[in-house]
Formats: structure tokens, sequence, C-alpha cells
């Protein structure tokens, strides 16, 4: 069974940066994801990486200011979070994918973690 451990998240002003880490319990070659949740909306796509960090995807709100990437020497997935805004205010949830190819398809990710919590002040 995969076990997947976010960290990393916390409180930062508007236009500050968080660097969220996700620690899975074993290797694993398939694609990786994060999503977020806020308060009363659904859980959305945030970014993805392939299983070798060489291809990504973005969701649109989040182009060229979040950044994806993964070691798996380490078992690691990273986002690099840089001008924050309120509205990125939310739990964010990493996840692995039964594919190789970065996807932005919830149906697509068969383990989560338990999230980590990001709130942006403005």
């Amino acid at each position: 069974q995969v076990q997947l451990v976010e960290s990393g998240g916390g409180l930062v002003q508007a236009g500050g940066s968080l660097r969220l880490s996700c620690v899975a319990s074993v290797r694993i070659f398939s694609a990786m994801g994060w999503f977020r949740q806020a308060p009363g909306k659904e859980r959305d796509f945030v970014a993805s990486v392939n299983w070798n960090g060489a291809s990504t995807s973005y969701a649109d709100s989040v182009k060229g200011r979040f950044t994806i990437s993964r070691d798996n020497a380490k078992n690691t997935v990273y986002l690099q979070m840089n001008s924050l805004k309120p509205e990125d205010t939310a739990i964010y949830y990493c996840a692995n994918s039964y594919s190789s190819n970065p996807s932005d398809r919830r149906s697509e990710y068969l383990h989560w973690g338990q999230g980590t919590q990001v709130t942006v002040s403005s």
C-alpha cells in the first residue's frame, strides 16, 4: 500500500513563497500530481509530473508561478509556489497516478495523502 505524506504548508503573505514536499513510502514509477481544495469547493488539479520528471502539466491559474518537480531517489515530489495569492489558500494534496504521463484527471489518481494547509493572507 502506497502512503503519501505532505509537508511544507503554512501561513504566508501575498507575494510570498512556499515549497511543499510529498514523500512516498515506496518508489513510484508513475506520474504524480498536486491538487487543492478550498472550503466548500471541489478538489481541483494544480500540477502533475511524469514518471521521470521530464514532462509537466499545470492548471492555468498557477502557470508561471508554481513549479512541480520530483526526486525519485528520495521518493519525493515537490511543489514550489511563488507569487502566492489569497485565492491559493486551500488544503494541498499529492497523489500518484496509474499513468506514466501527467494528467489533470482526478479519476486517474490512485492514492492520496492527508493534505497540508496553505493559507495566504492579503
